[in-house]
């Protein structure tokens, strides 16, 4: 996360307008309402503080809504990639899972992540905690605000909570995809619960909440620390690690594999849907990222969402030709997969790398995800019916890492409370930031994966006849046995 110290010469320029604009039309604007004053009792500069950060809250509460479009986004991409005797139950989950974690994250989850956060931007000028375990660079988990209550709830911070609580949906999200199709209802509620209270905000409290992966820069000389701009890390790989554990605890669907080991393919049974829901998350993407500024004000924003743009684009068109050269055919899934995952692999380093690095990043992004799902699925036999593991777990990772090798040292100034004057990888000479990325991906690939397949597993064995359907009611296709309805009642599915 940014240091309160920073402060980028877009937000200068626009504090020095602001100031020249207020001072000659004479108008004050704070929090009130608009007064008129003598001009020596006016006080342009906190006049111009104020609406600022007003602005910058405003700026946080649309991008938190454009994250909580996405949902709408997820839900169609993998119930189209699915078969429609399970889609009921497969959007079903997508639309649950909103309530599930918000619950868990408003109890318990944003307190052991965020409660000693703090940023004046938005006006969020204290932290509503301090830590739970650990202390000074070294802290794990924090405390403050429980079901945002106390003296602290501030509207920044409730903005902020917003915020946050969109991004910890995502993650409770992913592992819906891998796991579709035979995950028992009453199994995946738990996990939603689990997920929004424990399981998202640990890796948040390292690092954005400033926990000991945001310190390493000081305590182990390794760059600026932890750097993930939107959460490729954070949000996507931890996500993308849970979704391989739990399709492992799983296992593949009935008839993925052949006696003879080889995947067959289960199509999916909608594919404009899927690619409608991809353009959705497209679209919501400009707030899960160009918000991450947390400030209107900080004009690299528009670097943040050209970026974004780039690498879709440009993981979109890749797929499809790679997916050709291996294949034969420009498999509309496979632009789909593409495309997300440019967007994925961008989330970490695009407020810090050049227009070409934001392609080279969604060209190679598109290329992992395509050789990860045949991967997954020859090689390691895991049935992944929407390509969750390739998209957000490894490219999600591939974004990590890309900070580390692409970064051009042009913002980031003062990040993690550090003496950086901007985030600079491998290409600018710095093999340290390289070295803070590769930690928390190798914190994400041990111990959050860890949690995530202890949880499933456990879950398992303590579940009567454990956490995945009845072998009849996935034949038979789970929306009749467990949601009461079918997703098409008027049409004969195969």
């Amino acid at each position: 996360m940014r240091s309160d110290l920073e402060l980028s010469p877009g937000r200068r320029w626009a504090k020095r307008l602001l100031i020249a604009t207020t001072v000659s039309t004479g108008a004050v604007i704070a929090a009130g309402g608009v007064a008129t004053l003598a001009a020596d009792e006016f006080d342009a500069e906190a006049a111009v503080t104020a609406l600022g950060s007003q602005t910058n809250l405003l700026w946080v509460v649309i991008g938190a809504m454009l994250v909580i479009f996405m949902q709408a986004g997820f839900a169609l991409v993998e119930t189209g990639f699915c078969r429609a005797k399970h889609a009921a139950h497969v959007v079903s989950t997508n639309f649950a899972i909103f309530g599930l974690g918000f619950i868990g994250f408003f109890f318990i989850g944003f307190p052991l992540a965020f409660g000693g956060f703090s940023y004046s931007a938005f006006g969020m000028d204290q932290p509503v905690g301090d830590a739970l375990l650990g202390s000074g660079n070294w802290v794990f988990l924090w405390k403050g605000g429980w079901a945002l209550s106390g003296d602290g709830m501030t509207p920044a911070v409730l903005g902020f909570f917003l915020y946050m609580v969109a991004f910890m949906d995502t993650v409770a999200t992913i592992p819906t995809g891998s796991m579709a199709e035979r995950w028992k209802w009453n199994s995946f509620v738990v996990w939603g619960f689990f997920a929004g209270a424990v399981y998202y905000p640990l890796f948040a409290a390292w690092t954005w909440g400033g926990g000991w992966l945001a310190k390493t820069w000081d305590t182990m000389s390794l760059g600026a620390g932890y750097v993930d701009f939107a959460g490729s890390g954070v949000v996507h790989a931890v996500g993308g690690v849970a979704a391989l554990a739990g399709a492992i605890v799983l296992g593949p669907r009935i008839g993925k594999f052949g006696a003879d080991g080889k995947p067959r393919a289960l199509p999916g049974h909608h594919i404009p849907m899927a690619m409608l829901g991809t353009f959705i998350l497209l679209f919501g993407w400009f707030g899960f990222n160009a918000a991450s500024t947390f400030a209107a004000t900080d004009v690299q924003f528009a670097t943040v969402a050209t970026n974004t743009a780039i690498a879709g684009a440009f993981g979109a068109i890749a797929g499809m030709f790679w997916i050709t050269k291996r294949t034969g055919k420009p498999d509309p899934g496979m632009m789909a997969n593409g495309m997300l995952a440019g967007l994925v692999a961008i989330t970490a380093p695009c407020a810090f790398v050049a227009p070409w690095a934001a392609a080279v990043i969604g060209v190679i992004a598109a290329v992992l995800a395509i050789e990860t799902v045949f991967f997954v699925e020859r090689k390691l036999k895991i049935d992944d019916p929407v390509g969750a593991i390739a998209v957000h777990g490894v490219n999600g990772s591939f974004g990590v890492i890309a900070v580390g090798i692409f970064s051009n040292g042009s913002y980031g100034a003062g990040w993690n409370g550090s003496p950086s004057e901007g985030i600079e990888g491998i290409i600018k000479g710095d093999w340290g930031q390289l070295g803070a990325q590769l930690l928390g991906l190798v914190v994400i690939w041990t111990v959050i994966f860890g949690i995530s397949f202890a949880f499933f597993k456990i879950q398992n064995s303590l579940t009567k006849g454990g956490i995945r359907s009845k072998e009849e009611d996935e034949i038979m296709g789970l929306d009749i046995p467990e949601m009461g309805v079918s997703a098409y009642p008027e049409f004969n599915l195969r």
